[in-house]
Parts: C-alpha cells; sequence; structure tokens
C-alpha cells in the first residue's frame, strides 16, 4: 500500500485540532467559573442584613453593597470579555477542524485509489496464474497425458 504523502501534514493539523479544542474547554471553564463567581455574589448582596441599628450599621451596609455592586460590574466585565474569548476559541476551533478534514478527506481518496490499485494489481496476478494453468492444462491435454 503506497504510503500517505501528506500524512505529516495531517498529524499536525490533528495536534492543532485537539489543541484549540483543549483552548475551548478551558476557555468555557473560566467562563463558568465567572458565572459562579457571579452568581455568589449576587447571593451575597441578599445577605446583608437589614438590622442596621444605627448610624454606623447603615453606614457599613451601604460600604458592603457599594463594595459587592463594584465588583459585580467587574464581574460583569470579565463575563463579557470571557465570552468573547471564547467565541474566538470556538471559531479557531472551527477552523482547525475543516483543515483537518480537508487533509483527510485527501487521505480516504489516496487509500481507496490505493485499495482499488491493489485490487487491480492482484486480480491481474490472478488472471495471469488462471491463463498459466490453463495453458499447461491444454498443452497435457495435447500432448496425450493425463491431466491427473
Amino acid at each position: 500500500m503506497a504510503v500517505f504523502s501528506l500524512a505529516g501534514l495531517l498529524r499536525l493539523r490533528r495536534l492543532r485540532e485537539d489543541q484549540a479544542g483543549a483552548e475551548v474547554g478551558r476557555a468555557r471553564s473560566r467562563a463558568s467559573e465567572i458565572a459562579a463567581d457571579r452568581h455568589q455574589l449576587i447571593g451575597s448582596l441578599s445577605d446583608h442584613g437589614h438590622e442596621a441599628r444605627d448610624v454606623r450599621g447603615i453606614a457599613a451596609i451601604s460600604a458592603a453593597r457599594a463594595s459587592t455592586s463594584t465588583m459585580l460590574a467587574d464581574l460583569e466585565g470579565l463575563r463579557r470579555t470571557q465570552e468573547e474569548i471564547v467565541a474566538r476559541a470556538e471559531a479557531e476551533h472551527r477552523a482547525a477542524r475543516r483543515a483537518t478534514l480537508s487533509v483527510e478527506k485527501l487521505e480516504e481518496r489516496h487509500e481507496a485509489e490505493t485499495r482499488a490499485e491493489d485490487l487491480r494489481t492482484e486480480q491481474s496476478l490472478l488472471d495471469e496464474l488462471a491463463g498459466q494453468a490453463r495453458a499447461r492444462l491444454t498443452a497435457l491435454g495435447q500432448d496425450g497425458g493425463d491431466p491427473q
């Protein structure tokens, strides 16, 4: 069977596709972490008690809410940035997959052509052997010999 001449390129493309897939996984994981942090922070907003008994208590609650609101705004910015990172990683993975598929199709075509050529060669050999066997049988029959 003939060697596929683009096998090295196919290995590289598959490696690149695997790396791009891993990058998508990392990006999605980070996006999940940010979403969990955001959810936890929103939950902590409701945890701040409304039991302020004096001005200092009200000031502490106000400061905590302001700090939490700032963190929430920061997390929202991170979430949007991470969504863009995920989208880019997914686009790179799709591009890597398309590049791999194009070479895989060439490999499949090569394998099919190689199999067809191998079958033609085998059939040709079988035809030649059958022809030689007929010729021997014919020669034995003309010589008057017993073919057995």
